[in-house]
């Protein structure tokens, strides 16, 4: 316990680092805006959808019709989140372990995956994205309930960033839904090769419950835009949105959401779970750095769902997103392989798939805030920095974090969450905070210190949240199941001694 409360020390020093220490702080306007600069910020966030259309909306005009153009774009998007977890995190961490281990490693996220999407439409999507309060929602798409209205024959829509557009609702339910099953799956690469298969699925379920779901609803949940006609609409309906979203907190796709929330469960995790028999005696070395580089190629193929999909429709948002995830990871990419290549005088495969990882992560809350040159300093700055959390960072924190879950997904996610604050002011080729009152770009001056501070708060916010969270569970399961297999199941190795089968045919 005295290890975790220090490693989780480190992780706030960390944040406070990177939090105050940017030299952007000195902002584009005054640090304190104004009640309606606050206001317009929370008008604008990031990507959401609730039941779009209130009654006397809907009494007054006709009820929008979901364009096809966007609802193919966000189906084709799903598919490609989907690609991310199966096959792509599958075979980036499969190709991480040893051989003995490679088959439990996709059996975990296989089964992470589908035991996610059964949640999650049983009661994950309602209590992330329908009204409530603050921190969750309610219960009103239990079982997706609600949504097609047998009596009229007709479906559901949800709102999107456009005033007047909308999606089918099971679109939004997919894609929404597809993040859940990733952030789940990024979780156990923490503490690969040595964790009981029924205790992870206990503690996937706890977690997904009480920290994933109203991270989700903090940070994305609003009403949407058709109702904000003036300053007292758009009060009204931003007191309904979820707490972070309130704040004015920018996450396009999820750098608090998936990222930090997920890497803070991993690390917590790789404490209670303890460090691998033979750390540090033993070759550890990943068995298949092929199926790690396809992996990589997955995720960077998938990621452009993830990010591009976020602006929920098929418009210049997502073409934005799109160009900055794709510059991002490139950056990431080179500045990663060459530092090691200074440091260790040689440039790896695994540098590489790393760089590019981390290069998607630090984008990801960003990604539709600001222009393609912040895409760039983004990505530069995450291959080194996340570069510097898998090496210094993990020594100092003393965690067995197996595949380097926080150094790259925890370390990236909140510089990414942090900088998009910085790098979202007009000054810097960002796109600013968008007014649905006027419906347009606000003509509030864009405070980056404020933003930060914003984002900063976010950021702590997650962290506590995701730890305070994961520490009962993984002890209340370690109390009743038990976190790890024994000693002798662990060196025979997981595929054979947990399922029963071999990745290969020796």
């Amino acid at each position: 316990m005295k290890k975790i409360i220090a490693s989780m020390a480190a992780i706030f020093a960390l944040v406070a680092a990177l939090g105050f220490s940017l030299p952007a702080l000195a902002a584009d306007a005054p640090t304190t805006p104004s009640a309606s600069a606050t206001v317009s910020t929370a008008s604008a966030s990031t990507p959401a959808a609730v039941t779009a259309a209130a009654p006397a909306a809907a009494a007054e005009a006709p009820a929008p019709t979901p364009n096809k153009a966007d609802t193919a774009w966000i189906m084709v998007c799903t598919v490609l989140v989907i690609l991310m977890s199966l096959p792509g995190i599958a075979l980036f961490y499969g190709g991480l372990v040893r051989s003995k281990n490679m088959l439990s490693v996709l059996m975990q996220s296989f089964s992470i995956f589908a035991l996610i999407i059964v949640l999650w439409c049983i009661y994950g999507y309602s209590l992330a994205f329908t009204e409530g309060n603050s921190f969750i929602g309610g219960f009103d798409r239990l079982f997706l309930n609600g949504i097609f209205d047998s009596a009229k024959a007709s479906f559901s829509t949800a709102a999107t960033f456009s005033k007047g557009v909308v999606l089918p609702e099971y679109v939004y339910v997919v894609f929404q839904g597809a993040f859940a099953a990733i952030t789940c799956c990024l979780i156990i690469g923490s503490f690969a090769e040595r964790i009981k298969f029924s205790a992870l699925m206990v503690f996937i379920i706890l977690w997904f419950t009480f920290s994933y779901l109203p991270m989700a609803h903090m940070v994305w949940f609003w009403t949407g835009p058709d109702a904000i006609k003036d300053a007292a609409t758009l009060a009204t309906e931003t007191e309904k949105a979820g707490l972070l979203f309130q704040k004015g907190a920018l996450d396009f796709a999820g750098g608090t959401v998936v990222h930090i929330n997920a890497a803070i469960a991993g690390l917590i995790g790789s404490y209670f779970v303890g460090k691998r028999i033979g750390l540090g005696k033993d070759s550890m070395a990943p068995h298949s750095l092929t199926m790690t580089m396809i992996g990589a190629a997955l995720l960077w193929v998938g990621w452009f769902g993830f990010n591009a999909g976020s602006a929920l429709e098929a418009n210049d948002t997502a073409a934005l997103a799109f160009v900055n995830t794709l510059l991002a990871t490139a950056a990431a990419t080179c500045s990663w392989v060459i530092g090691e290549w200074f440091i260790k005088k040689h440039p790896s495969m695994l540098g590489g798939a790393s760089g590019a990882v981390a290069g998607l992560v630090a984008v990801t809350p960003a990604c539709g805030f600001i222009g393609p040159m912040g895409a760039l300093v983004i990505g530069l700055l995450a291959g080194l920095v996340c570069l510097w959390g898998v090496t210094g960072l993990k020594k100092l924190l003393g965690a067995d974090d197996s595949l380097d879950v926080f150094g790259v997904h925890g370390v990236g996610g909140i510089m990414g969450a942090l900088l998009t604050g910085v790098f979202a002011a007009p000054s810097l080729g960002g796109q600013g905070i968008f007014d649905y009152v006027i419906n347009k770009a606000s003509t509030d001056p864009y405070s980056i210190a404020s933003q930060v501070w914003v984002q900063f708060q976010a950021v702590i916010i997650c962290a506590i949240w995701s730890a305070v969270v994961s520490i009962i569970a993984y002890k209340l399961i370690d109390m009743v199941i038990g976190l790890r297999v024994s000693e002798d199941e662990e060196r025979e190795g997981l595929d054979i001694t947990t399922h029963g089968e071999s990745a290969y045919k020796l």
